[in-house]
């Protein structure tokens, strides 16, 4: 029986879709790893304060080598890409990944405040690397039209992770689990349970067939200008906004758990993990509520509504009203939950042939989460918690002047 017309291309059409499809939910997964990493990592920077006796500048320090790592590794990731495609850059972060995880073993067992400073640095090269390659594929695979409401929901998997890790942090490494798994070796086992995943999925994307893009927008086949990135106001703001908004986000998470316990009479640190459980849970419902509101609002008018509504915020948090101070802070996840994917996809979209190495750039700006929480952390130790949040009011502050800018320039 002869095909009927056009039922060929049809199912060229289905089989591609399907593919896309399927790379689009195992890049989703990715998001998902490295928001449980990053979940972990605030609930360790209590906890390594209590075991290990350290400040609060030093505890930040794990700030400094997981988000330094991003600074490091972001350029050679998209070097690799460039040559290699997505799914090799993609490969070389879960090894790493993995990796750095099971460095936690020797570590723990050492004890010792630099080894887990090296492992976590180990952990965030490979996340930098997943980053830089899921970030852009993510808003490639599909229409270019759906780009930002397409990686807002990646990330709202990313906002997943991070909303259960601090529960089976606080749980692990401030309590007694049932098995009477608890402290030191409840760290080990989570990052030891971490690496058998990552490297579980490492095999599944390692034995799909991913489908391979240009690094080219769907709707934007003509070359890029040749323009050099940073001759590019748009872009070098872009780049200033994300460094400022990543340094906000990494304080706010990194000095959450010391905030509550101050203004919050009889909390512990337990306890207080799991209500940074509750704000990172607001995160991910800001994820996906943003999602939908952008069907109706622009991403950037968006942008700069929430970066003012958490500089005030920010202020309710410094005066120090106690209970309400806490909620104050906890609602700021929410409307922070749409920045980073916004930043990124607003100045991405259109770039061509540029878009791995424009990446690269913006995913380098995490560094801002290397260097401000240490400053955070030193005002803390010497005028009081409160004194700190006058740093990511400012973070907001530049946030916002680039959503405004956004808006204006729409397009470049």
């Amino acid at each position: 029986m002869p095909a009927l017309p056009g039922t060929a291309s049809t199912t060229l059409q289905d089989s591609g879709a399907q593919r896309y499809r399927l790379a689009f939910i195992l890049v989703t997964c990715l998001f998902f790893l490295w928001g449980f990493s990053y979940g972990l990592l605030d609930v360790l920077n209590k906890h390594f304060q209590e075991t290990l006796d350290i400040t609060r500048a030093r505890s930040a320090l794990l700030q400094a080598a997981y988000f330094g790592a991003y600074f490091v590794m972001a350029l050679p990731a998209a070097a690799l890409m460039e040559r290699h495609g997505y799914k090799t850059g993609i490969l070389l972060g879960l090894g790493l990944f993995a990796s750095g995880a099971l460095l936690f073993i020797p570590a723990t067992r050492a004890g010792v405040f630099e080894y887990f400073l090296f492992a976590l640095f180990v952990i965030a090269s490979g996340l930098a690397c997943l980053e830089t390659a899921a970030n852009p594929y993510a808003t490639v695979l599909g229409p270019a039209e759906t780009s930002e409401r397409r990686l807002n929901l990646a990330q709202s998997f990313n906002g997943l992770g991070t909303f259960i890790a601090p529960f089976i942090g606080g749980k692990l490494f401030f309590g007694a689990s049932d098995a009477g798994i608890s402290g030191s070796h409840g760290v080990q086992l989570i990052y030891v349970a971490t690496a058998l995943v990552v490297i579980a999925i490492a095999v599944l994307i390692w034995r799909t067939r991913m489908p391979e893009v240009s690094g080219e927008a769907p709707a934007a086949m003509m070359p890029a200008p040749p323009v050099p990135l940073f001759s590019r106001r748009y872009f070098v703001f872009a780049v200033v906004a994300q460094f400022f908004y990543v340094a906000a986000q990494v304080g706010a998470g990194a000095f959450f758990i010391n905030y509550a316990v101050d203004h919050v009479p009889g909390l512990s640190s337990e306890r207080a993990a799991y209500l940074l459980a509750v704000a990172l849970g607001c995160f991910l419902a800001g994820r996906f509520l943003t999602t939908a509101l952008m069907g109706t609002f622009s991403a950037a008018r968006l942008l700069s509504l929430y970066a003012v509504i958490n500089i005030l915020l920010c202020g309710v948090v410094i005066a120090g009203m106690g209970k309400i101070s806490v909620a104050a802070l906890v609602a700021e996840f929410f409307f922070m939950s749409m920045m980073f994917p916004t930043i990124f996809e607003l100045r991405i979209k259109g770039m061509g042939a540029q878009t791995k190495r424009g990446a690269s750039f913006i995913i380098m700006a995490i560094v801002g989460g290397a260097i401000v929480p240490w400053f955070m952390g030193r005002l803390a130790d010497l005028a009081g918690i409160e004194t700190a949040f006058w740093i990511p009011a400012f973070c907001f502050l530049v946030v916002a002047l680039y959503g405004v800018y956004a808006r204006r320039h729409p397009q470049p």
